[in-house]
């Protein structure tokens, strides 16, 4: 189990004010555990300051033209792969089943697939099992890396530290096949509204902005224990 996770889930959450405060324990998280190397701790840095120095305001339309308004950064991993496909719902269900195996039910308004709530739940699981996940999402984390270099996005070192963790392949014909779909310009809102419209008939994303950090998921680190984990509460038994 550990905290680094739960810390790069509130490092790809939608930006605030207690994200900012909490810059400084993030990185010491990573630091003290090591679970990152050496390499991409410090490749994450120049984002820790962003978060720790930058306007809260400017931190979140950042993130949003990134992650809100291009379809191809979503951080909903099966926007990826299965798009607006019938596979996506039954994937769906497979991974809120694996959350309900792990004692954890889905509270949140994002998708299971979202990314930081995927990391929230291996904060709770062990190393091999996080690795093992992240992996079967390799070639995912590798395409966002290369997206986000693209744009000069200091997030990149960040979807790089999870690739590298789960021992992705940098590429390969599934990189390719997600690399080949041009970037969106998260500046035509008519095309990405056309789009999201769509998608909502399914999966669609939630239309609010990214969750935000809240004081709760920041005060307590503790990964064990799972009525502390944001996005999840306990699996009722009947």
């Amino acid at each position: 189990m550990s905290k680094t996770f739960k810390a790069l889930s509130v490092l790809l959450s939608y930006p605030s004010d207690d994200l900012k405060a909490a810059a400084g324990e993030i990185e010491a998280i990573f630091a003290q555990e090591k679970i990152l190397s050496e390499k991409a701790i410090s490749e994450i840095k120049p984002l820790l300051n962003d978060m720790a120095e930058k306007d809260v305001y400017d931190l979140q339309e950042i993130f949003v033209l990134l992650f809100d308004r291009s379809r191809t950064l979503s951080l909903n991993l099966f926007e990826h792969v299965h798009g607006e496909s019938r596979d996506r719902g039954p994937a769906m269900v497979d991974l809120l089943e694996t959350y309900r195996a792990g004692g954890l039910d889905l509270d949140s308004s994002e998708l299971p697939d979202h990314l930081p709530i995927l990391l929230e739940f291996l904060s709770t699981r062990p190393i091999e099992e996080a690795r093992e996940m992240l992996g079967e999402a390799g070639h995912i984390l590798v395409a966002l890396t290369e997206r986000l270099r693209r744009r000069n996005s200091n997030y990149a070192p960040v979807l790089a530290a999870l690739a590298e963790f789960a021992e992705a392949e940098v590429s390969g014909e599934l990189v390719n096949e997600l690399l080949s779909v041009a970037d969106d310009d998260p500046e035509d809102l008519k095309a990405l509204d056309d789009v999201w419209e769509e998608a909502e008939v399914t999966f669609g994303p939630d239309p609010n902005a990214g969750c935000p950090v809240s004081r709760d998921m920041l005060a307590n680190m503790d990964p064990a224990t799972p009525n502390t984990q944001p996005g999840f509460a306990p699996v009722t038994k009947h």
